[in-house]
Formats: structure tokens, sequence, C-alpha cells
């Protein structure tokens, strides 16, 4: 509620569930991300207690900020971008997924190596592993960068309305996502 940017989710076309998720904010307590949920609530193993894969879409809205000033304003930190909702959501997916003969052990230093490799992946948009989708937002036609992996689909462009969006999801068909401002988050609690 204290963001000063619109926060996106899928459009009036979803009529599942919808829950709101974490919420990024810089040292001054100012909101810098947030993440709304659709559909099933993602698990690491990527199933139901039935047993029934999930399906789910995770939408990330990352506020337009050319120049950030660091909390004690001394410097600069990094602008966002597109490139910094294409990572937020890749390493959502991450946190929801591994491979499932991997032992519990080792997810940490796989997650961690993942991560990097999802930051790399994020900072080369225009390079191979990408592909261009469009979408509607807000009912216009809005390029998106798009990757598929064994554990779901990313991706990520930015609104007419100058806020980056990210997505990511399993279960769930991106090719029929539509996102809209969300007029009201308390449809998300």
């Amino acid at each position: 509620m204290r963001a000063d940017f619109p926060w996106y989710g899928l459009d009036g076309a979803f009529t599942g569930p919808r829950w709101l998720m974490q919420v990024g904010t810089g040292a001054d307590g100012t909101v810098e991300h947030g993440s709304t949920g659709h559909g099933d609530e993602p698990s690491a193993r990527g199933e139901l207690a039935t047993g029934e894969k999930e399906r789910f879409a995770v939408v990330v809205t990352v506020a337009s900020n050319p120049l950030r000033r660091s909390s004690d304003g001394t410097g600069v930190l990094e602008a966002t971008s597109v490139s910094s909702a294409a990572w937020l959501a890749g390493s959502g997916l991450l946190a929801y997924s591994w491979p499932g003969q991997m032992d519990h052990t080792l997810r940490d230093d796989w997650l961690d190596q993942q991560t990097e490799a999802a930051w790399e992946l994020a900072d080369d948009l225009a390079g191979p592993d990408w592909s261009t989708l469009s979408l509607p937002v807000d009912g216009e036609p809005t390029t998106f960068h798009y990757r598929e992996s064994e554990f779901g689909w990313v991706l990520a462009g930015s609104t007419p309305g100058g806020v980056h969006v990210g997505a990511y999801g399993r279960g769930m068909s991106a090719y029929g996502l539509g996102f809209s401002v969300i007029a009201d988050l308390a449809a998300y609690e």
C-alpha cells in the first residue's frame, strides 16, 4: 500500500485465487518491488498435497528508478530496468524449484549457482536464450522477453505506464496471460 507505483497482476480473464507475496524495500523503507500470486500457491516440490501438478503465475512489479540514491545519501545504486524484473522473476521461480533427485543438502549450492545463472541471463535479454512474446498490458499489446526451462517459464517487459513487470509460472501457459494494474490490493489478501 506504501508503494508509489502501480502494482500489476493478471487481468480479469484470470478468475482463480490471488494472493500477495514478497515486498522488496530499500534501506530507507521505500517500496522498490513486489509480487502477487495467481492460482495454486507454489511449493518447491511442484505439486499439491493431492499429488497434482501446481498451476500458478506470479507477477513481479518493479518501480522504474533510473537514479537510485543509497540510503545514506553518499552514492548512487544501479538503476532498475527490465533486466531487474527478469532477474527477480528468474530467482523467484528458482525459490520454488530444484531437481527432484537432488539431495536437500546440495540444494543451497545448486540455488546459488542457478541464481548467478539467472542474473547472467537477465543481463543479456537480447541474447539467444530469450525469445519475444506479445501480451496485453492494460489492453495494449506489449513486448516481453520470454524463456522456458524445465522448472517453468519467465518473462519480463516494461508497461506503457513506466514500471517493469516480470512474471514466472508453472502449469499455466504464458501465451494466454494478460496483465493489468491492480485497482484494489485488498482482492489479494
